[in-house]
């Protein structure tokens, strides 16, 4: 038995307020048995800076610079992530080339790459964009690359028998194909740029979520501190919750099998014939046969 929207979005809110109050009442009593919570402002306390954050124009600023930064280091990211992740799937001498050194970096976080941005650009706002490209790219392209290698050779086959050249298995293959795993890695890739984009602004930036979380850091300035962490939570949250909902739109056509707890299949059951007392067993057997074409019919359809 699944449960409706309205009772799902309550249980959600029951349990953002039952963390909410855990946070009050620890910090509130100062409870210190292994984990300091004294030294951890309260919600309250949170909450009023978080209201006077919002009253000033640097809360806005810091949050256009971030936003900015996140969004043209992600875009570039998704774009040369899916270009080279389909390049170097399809072609040898792409995997040759450029196989080697992506593996060689692709290990290196991409927070390390700091010092390699402040030497090689001449801006701190291209830095970041910099390492915000580069934290994403990575998951962006190994998704792909497994995405494309996944793929059912029948269909490409299928396009090259009715005429069709490179460009139209690229179209209608290899790119439709691949979108459930690119948008897996873009989902990925998202979260990791919010991670490095806050790093990177900390230690190079001078606007920015990371910035402001790092200056109220440096002068003790804790229920500041949590309003940049709580900022940053829900900026990631709505950001990915967006990639999700892109992918799910544009991959509304795959076919999707409603979730049964026990990872049990949901099939109809056939309806029984009604008896007759004239033994007629072509009717009687007619509603049989149709009720074990449905049930064959929809584990065919979970199964797809």
């Amino acid at each position: 038995m699944t449960r409706r929207p309205l009772a799902r979005y309550a249980l959600r809110a029951a349990s953002l307020a039952a963390f909410l109050g855990l946070w009050q009442l620890l910090t509130s009593l100062n409870v210190d048995l292994w984990l300091r919570f004294s030294q951890f402002p309260t919600v309250t306390e949170v909450a009023r800076a978080f209201a006077g954050r919002l009253a000033g124009g640097d809360f806005w600023t810091d949050l256009t610079d971030s936003l900015t930064r996140i969004l043209t280091g992600f875009a570039l990211a998704a774009v040369l992530g899916v270009v080279t992740g389909v390049l170097v799937a399809r072609s040898r001498l792409a995997e040759d080339l450029l196989g080697p050194v992506l593996e060689v970096i692709r290990p290196i976080p991409a927070i390390a790459l700091v010092p390699v941005a402040i030497l090689l650009f001449p801006s701190n706002e291209q830095g970041i964009v910099f390492i915000t490209c580069t934290a994403a790219f990575f998951p962006v392209l190994v998704s792909t690359r497994h995405a494309v290698r996944a793929l059912t050779p029948v269909w490409e086959e299928a396009v090259r028998t009715m005429g069709g050249g490179r460009l139209r298995i690229l179209g209608s293959v290899v790119l439709p194909g691949a979108l459930p795993g690119i948008f897996g890695g873009l989902s990925v890739g998202i979260g990791v740029s919010w991670i490095c984009v806050i790093s990177a602004e900390m230690i190079s930036g001078q606007y920015g979520v990371g910035y402001r979380t790092w200056q109220d850091y440096t002068v003790v300035n804790y229920p500041g501190v949590f309003v940049g962490m709580v900022t940053i939570g829900v900026l990631g949250w709505v950001t990915s919750t967006a990639v999700e909902l892109l992918g799910r739109r544009l991959t509304r056509w795959l076919p999707r099998s409603s979730y049964v707890p026990g990872g049990r299949t949901r099939v109809p059951r056939p309806v029984a014939a009604p008896f007759r007392a004239d033994g007629d067993s072509k009717h009687q057997a007619q509603p049989e046969q149709q009720g074990q074409k449905d049930t064959e019919e929809a584990r065919n359809e979970h199964l797809v």
